[in-house]
């Protein structure tokens, strides 16, 4: 099983941090993260946060690329709805090609209104986009017109979503599963299957809400304020411009949020990560699975040791750990 760290860049403080400064941290992380041997550096995307949650990610993307020599470079997830598919095949091929052929490239159907608004995408169609983009993108790139082309011969796609619809469109397009939900894993593989594809074709990876710390209550003390806000104001702006008329639904994280008054967020021992890893692989054959870098205005010691502990601990205990069999859930 491969581990990675994944970045967002937000950042709560940024008048008094600066954004150069948030960006050039970000980009030390990740470059000393590659030096100590992470498999895989993901990206995410939104737009209009306040608190400068990252918008570009393969601009950003290309940025890591030149920076780094051996981690794997993600996208998870690119809100494919919002693109062009010349534009994601175009700049996908530029970083795969600075990357020395790196990229793997996910998609997401996305679900904020004031984006599909801004970008003028219809998001009641938002699931239909995402799946003619991966189509149109991989088409792109095994045809004669868009330069340049990917180094790889070809660079791997990755559907993400936690339900049984986004699930079966990375199965119907023969991406992989972007969720660690065996809620999701279910219908992506009878889906594979489906399509006249075997277990050994299905593959799944994700991201998982963890901070790693040697005294987790004494770490949960420092984080837990900034892991509320984090997800407080990512549930306001999922909510925002929502109306019953809307036609789309929230992702289950913030029925968690709404439920328990507790943020996803958990701080957790090296040794008990692992134990989580192989229980939740007996679940999912996992392929990899990042862990975000940070929370946003965690403080930089918390965080540096945070990324200490899943390089140098996590990723080297969890490549021992061979993903299930594919068909056992």
């Amino acid at each position: 099983m491969r581990i990675g760290l994944g970045f967002d860049l937000r950042e709560p403080d940024a008048d008094r941090v600066g954004w150069g400064p948030v960006h050039a941290r970000t980009l030390e992380v990740a470059e000393e993260a590659d030096r100590c041997g992470i498999d895989a550096l993901w990206l995410t995307e939104h737009h209009f946060f306040a608190d400068g949650y990252l918008p570009q990610p393969l601009v950003f993307a290309a940025a890591l690329a030149a920076r780094t020599r051996t981690a794997r470079i993600g996208t998870a997830v690119m809100l494919a709805p919002l693109r062009d598919p010349i534009t994601i095949a175009e700049e996908a091929a530029v970083v795969d090609a600075i990357s020395g052929g790196r990229l793997e490239l996910g998609f997401g159907a996305g679900y904020r209104i004031p984006e599909f608004a801004a970008f003028g995408a219809d998001i009641k169609d938002r699931f239909g986009l995402l799946e003619r983009r991966v189509g149109e993108v991989r088409d792109l790139w095994r045809g004669d017109v868009v330069t340049p082309r990917p180094v790889q011969a070809d660079p791997p796609m990755w559907v993400g979503g936690h339900g049984p619809r986004a699930a079966r469109i990375a199965a119907r397009t023969g991406a992989g599963l972007l969720s660690v939900s065996p809620r999701a894993w279910e219908p992506y593989l009878e889906a594979v299957l489906a399509g006249g594809g075997t277990a050994a074709d299905a593959r799944a990876g994700g991201p998982l809400s963890w901070i790693l710390a040697d005294d987790p209550e004494r770490t949960w003390a420092i984080v837990r304020p900034y892991a509320e806000r984090h997800w407080q104001v990512y549930d306001w702006y999922a909510r925002e411009g929502r109306d019953e008329t809307s036609g789309t639904t929230l992702p289950k994280v913030f029925d968690v949020i709404e439920g328990t008054g507790k943020p996803p967020v958990d701080v957790i021992t090296v040794d008990d990560a692992i134990e989580r890893l192989r229980a939740l692989n007996a679940k999912v054959p996992l392929d990899h699975v990042f862990l975000w870098e940070r929370v946003a205005g965690m403080p930089d010691d918390v965080t540096q040791r945070h990324v200490e502990l899943v390089t140098d601990a996590l990723a080297p205990a969890a490549r021992a750990l061979a993903p299930a069999d594919a068909g056992a859930a």
